[in-house]
Formats: C-alpha cells, sequence, structure tokens
C-alpha cells in the first residue's frame, strides 16, 4: 500500500466546515447563556423598563418643547417634567385617599352611633327584571335595620371586604411600580436621541431599512396611545369630577377615580355616570337632575368622537386594529398592554401587508409619515 497517498482537499474542507460550525454553535451557547442571566437578572424590574421606556417615548415631544422654553437646559427639563409627572399622579392619589379615609371614618362613626339610616327603596326598583324583587327586599331590609342586615349577610361581607383590601394592595403596589417608572423615565429622556439611534441600529441589523421602520412605527403608536386614549381618559374623568363636585354628589373622589379606571381600560364612563343620573332623577329636583343629564352624557360620549381622530393620526394601520390592540393588551395583560397590545398588532398587520403585497421578493422599507422626532439644536 503506498503510503505518500496525497490528502484529500474535499475532506479538509469538509473537516473546515464542521469545525466552524461548532465554533459557531459554542458562541451562540454562550452568548445565549449570558443572554438568559441577563434577562433573569432584569426580570423584577422588566415591567418598569417597560413603563419607563413608554413613558420617555410619549413625553419626549414635551420634553423637547420644555427643553426650548427652559433656555437650552435639558436637565432642568427632565426634572420638571418628570416632577409634574409624579405631582400628576400624587396629588389625585392624595385626594382619593383622604375622601375615602374621611367617608369611611363618618361611616363607622354613624354606625357606632347608631345613626346611620338608609332610605327607603324607589317603589320602581320592583318592577325591574329579574334581580327586581330581591334587590327591593334587601334595601328595605337594611332601611329598617341596619345593623340586623349587617349581621345577617356579616360572612358575606367579611369575605367580599378581605378581596377588596387585596385589590386595593395590589392596586397600590403597581402605582409604586408606575412611579418608580416615571422616575426612571426622567433619567432616559437627555439621553434619548442617543438611546433612539441605538435601537435604530440594532433595528437595521436585525430586518435593514424594514426594522428602521418597524420602530418608528412603534413610537408612532405610543405617543398616538397616549394622547388618543390616555388623554381622552384624564380629559373625561376631569369634567366628570368637576360636575359630580359640583351637583354635590356623594363619594365624588372614589366616583372619579372608578371613571379614570374605566376609561384607561377602555370601558367608558358610562358604568359610573349612568347610575349618577338615575341617581339624581330619584334624589333631585327636576331642573338639577335635567341639568346633571345634560352635562354628563357629552362626557360619556366624548371619547368616541375624540379618540379615533388622536389614535389614527398619522398611521398606516387602520384604526380598528389599533383599538383592538388597546382592548386586546390591556385585558390580557393589564394597564401596560394597553401600549403593547397595538404596537405587536401594528407591526404584525404591517409584516402581514408587505407578505402579501410582495411575495417573490424582499417588501420596500415601510413608509411612515411620522419618524422618530430627532433632537434640535440646544445650547449647551
Amino acid at each position: 500500500m503506498d503510503k505518500n497517498i496525497a490528502p484529500n482537499p474535499a475532506g479538509q474542507q469538509g473537516t473546515g466546515e464542521i469545525e466552524t460550525r461548532i465554533t459557531d454553535f459554542v458562541r451562540l451557547g454562550i452568548v445565549g447563556l449570558f443572554a438568559y442571566w441577563s434577562l433573569k437578572l432584569v426580570a423584577p424590574f422588566l415591567v418598569i423598563i417597560i413603563w419607563a421606556a413608554i413613558l420617555a417615548v410619549a413625553l419626549f415631544p414635551a420634553y423637547r418643547a420644555l427643553t426650548v422654553a427652559l433656555g437650552g437646559s435639558k436637565r432642568l427639563a427632565a426634572i420638571t417634567l418628570t416632577a409634574l409627572n409624579l405631582a400628576l399622579i400624587l396629588g389625585p392619589l392624595t385626594a382619593l385617599s383622604l375622601g375615602f379615609l374621611e367617608a369611611t371614618e363618618h361611616l363607622a362613626r354613624n354606625l357606632d352611633k347608631g345613626t346611620l339610616h338608609l332610605p327607603s327603596p324607589p317603589a320602581g326598583l320592583r318592577e325591574w327584571p329579574v334581580f327586581g324583587e330581591d334587590l327591593y327586599r334587601a334595601w328595605s331590609l337594611a332601611a329598617s335595620n341596619l345593623a340586623e342586615t349587617i349581621d345577617r349577610f356579616q360572612p358575606t361581607l367579611i369575605k367580599a371586604g378581605g378581596a377588596v383590601l387585596g385589590k386595593v394592595a395590589s392596586i397600590g403596589m403597581g402605582l409604586l411600580a408606575f412611579m418608580a417608572s416615571v422616575i426612571v423615565s426622567g433619567f432616559l429622556l437627555v439621553p434619548g436621541p442617543r438611546l433612539a439611534e441605538n435601537t435604530n441600529r440594532f433595528a437595521h441589523r436585525i430586518a435593514g431599512e424594514r426594522g428602521v421602520g418597524f420602530i418608528r412605527l412603534a413610537t408612532s403608536t405610543i405617543r398616538n396611545v397616549a394622547s388618543g386614549v390616555i388623554g381622552v381618559a384624564l380629559l373625561q374623568t376631569l369634567l366628570a369630577g368637576m360636575v359630580l363636585y359640583g351637583f354635590h354628589v356623594p363619594a365624588t373622589a372614589i366616583l372619579t377615580f372608578v371613571i379614570l379606571i374605566l376609561c384607561i381600560i377602555q370601558l367608558g364612563p358610562g358604568l359610573v355616570l349612568l347610575p349618577v343620573i338615575i341617581w339624581g332623577w330619584l334624589s333631585m329636583s327636576t331642573g338639577m337632575a335635567l341639568a346633571l343629564t345634560l352635562l354628563l352624557v357629552p362626557i360619556a360620549v366624548i371619547d368616541n368622537v375624540m379618540k379615533p381622530i388622536l389614535v389614527s393620526r398619522g398611521l398606516s394601520t387602520p384604526m380598528l386594529v389599533i383599538l383592538t390592540g388597546v382592548i386586546g393588551g390591556t385585558i390580557s395583560y393589564g394597564l401596560i398592554g394597553l401600549f403593547l397590545g397595538p404596537i405587536v398588532l401594528s407591526v404584525f398587520y404591517d409584516l402581514i401587508v408587505a407578505w402579501v403585497r410582495h411575495p417573490d421578493g424582499p417588501p420596500p422599507p415601510v413608509e411612515n409619515p411620522a419618524p422618530i422626532a430627532r433632537d434640535p439644536p440646544i445650547a449647551p
């Protein structure tokens, strides 16, 4: 057998390819391991980070305008805007807490003295379908002997009270996390343009120009949802709270807070305002009840006019897709899904449209009339 057989180039090439692939797999494994560890480390703060990024994107136009108004001082503008946002959260929250404590103290005091009495139920309550008769009977019992009614339903009331306290504690922790997100977003405002540029570069490495277009689409969606959903919800809540306070509706602070929550999760203020209107017609004079109705009805329906205009402004994505994402995201993931839902659905919708229109080749870049805002020339 000849010992001077020449080496096989094809075999060496195949061995080299295998070694290269093994090296690539090892590198990917190491990168994946570090990525997994990194995600585990930031997982406790992931919601805060996502909220901070959303708030920074939504508030950047206001930060830019405030920077110009303050003579170009970026840090002062970021501090001022963050302080204003915290005041907008803590102010109503403090008023709500004080109103709730005052109402609870007043209720407990009257209950101990035996001076707490409920009005008799209206006769028309019996005519309500399904539960009218049972509700009338329970209301009549409470109106005639409140202490006996409380003793009779004490186990149910204790169970319901525990559930309510649990929900209140959960809401409190959520508010603390949200305030932390507001503070973190203040630190993201100053380096915002540089962070946006790095995000665009990362998206370009993943999907080319279309990836950059998706980042711009997400930015526009966040700002439109912030103005069309959150902005309209705050407007409705402010107007409704002023009307309820002006007409001396009981538990105005609590009702206003419930209206805000219902508006944000897209159920609308009608679930609160309709019973208030009914209460007004049962307990007020005809003129006062009519005035209350004429003021509350436009507030209840104003979002049907303003929201479609603000949410779909400057976007090629259909309004139905965005609103579906808003509602579905809120139901699935809570308040943060209010923004994540429309972003995911909008990007997925554009992917489907691009695939349908350009099945044989790479699609062109995403067209977006509202690109990411760049930092204006500001004096240091």
